[in-house]
């Protein structure tokens, strides 16, 4: 795991670039900063840059992601986490509330899961932080009068939502898919829960894998976008009677439940790709009165037989497929270099007060937008 953490920092050139300017400015200098975030590979070369601008940075993960290698390389650098891998909302819940009890002065999120704990005992000091998700903001937005600090949204940006929504996900997810069942793609009926730029993503790479996509989303807008890119945007209960594959990407509870499992034909695969595992009620699914049996079918994927016979795959248990699962590989390198570069300019503008109080769950400034679209292109035209 340990080449793998270096052949990733070795890959993050933006990060790496910002690194080294920041051991010069240490636009973090006495401060400290509170994650809660994946920890894999890739978030280390995160967190290992916010340390070179000199930051204190308490860690903790997000559930079922975790991954101990590294936690170990993590802590081996100097860096303070909390817990470590686990799949148990109250487990979960102990860890973030070890980080907030270091009261940072910068918070990290990811589903906002910190933010909305901070409400509940907010201390004085918190200069504000960044948001990761769609997930994060939808969750966040309503408290934005009570939260009254600046937080930017890094899925706002425009490069987030096209390099790593679109492009990364979309990938990963398929990937995900191909590595957990080893099944192929060509002539299923793919049905996509969501047409964000995530769930754009998602339907366009299965397509291009020869997949028959389907797109259910509850926005006709966003409808009315699908159908106008090509794919079939038949009704729900249509769609999941002939699919072959179910993803959810909508960034919000409930989209497929127990009261679906009478619709679902033999042999389906329903994976989720949205951050909360709450997008499929797999305990309502694992635990419904027509379901005979649970097995495990192969590493990552759960078979559930029906009292007639047919057999429903859940995979990773309705976690984040694609940072979940058999060797789980999440988005590629160059898309979460540029979303961490985001990241780390955003933390750094607001560490420097150039962000307003009134920015609270608000996009990424365009200034930085340019700036590290600027970086980017640089380093790969020369």
């Amino acid at each position: 795991m340990t080449s793998r953490i270096e052949w990733v920092a070795e890959s993050t050139r933006l990060l790496t670039a910002i690194s080294a300017e920041f051991a010069d400015t240490m636009p973090f200098a006495g401060l400290t900063i509170g994650t809660g975030i994946h920890l894999e590979p890739k978030t280390a070369a995160l967190i290992m840059t916010l340390a070179a601008g000199g930051a204190r940075v308490v860690s903790t993960g997000n559930l079922n992601t975790t991954q101990q290698e590294t936690v170990d390389y993590l802590r081996e650098h100097g860096i303070d986490v909390k817990g470590g891998p686990t799949s148990d909302p109250a487990e979960h819940d102990r860890h973030l509330r070890a980080v907030l009890a270091e009261k940072p002065d910068l918070l990290l999120d990811n589903g906002g899961d910190l933010f909305a704990r901070y409400l509940e005992e907010p201390w004085e000091g918190l200069l504000g932080g960044t948001e990761e998700t769609t997930s994060g903001r939808t969750r966040l937005a309503p408290f934005r009068d009570a939260l009254g600090l600046p937080i930017l949204v890094i899925n706002d940006s425009p490069i987030k939502q096209f390099a790593e929504n679109e492009h990364a996900v979309g990938q990963s997810v398929l990937e995900s898919y191909l590595r957990i069942t080893n099944r192929s793609t060509g002539g299923k009926h793919i049905v996509v829960f969501g047409y964000g730029s995530c769930g754009q993503g998602v339907a366009a790479n299965f397509r291009n894998a020869y997949g028959l996509v389907t797109v259910i989303d509850t926005d006709p807008v966003k409808r009315l976008e699908a159908c106008l890119d090509g794919f079939d945007v038949s009704d729900r209960e249509t769609a999941l009677r002939r699919a072959d594959v179910v993803v959810t990407v909508t960034g919000h509870r409930d989209i497929l439940l127990a009261d679906d499992l009478g619709l679902l034909r033999d042999d389906v695969v329903l994976m989720n790709a949205g951050h909360f595992p709450l997008e499929i009620d797999a305990p309502a699914l694992l635990g419904h009165g027509d379901v005979e049996s649970v097995t495990d079918a192969t590493e990552g994927l759960q078979t559930l037989r029906t009292r007639d016979g047919r057999r429903i795959h859940l995979a990773t248990g309705g976690h984040m497929a694609n940072l979940a699962g058999p060797r789980p590989l999440g988005n590629s390198i160059e898309s979460m270099d540029l979303g961490f570069a985001l990241q780390v300019r955003c933390l750094e503008a607001i560490a420097r007060g150039r962000v307003s109080a009134d920015s609270v769950v608000v996009p990424v400034p365009r200034a930085i937008d340019e700036a590290v679209a600027s970086s980017y292109l640089e380093l790969v035209a020369g």
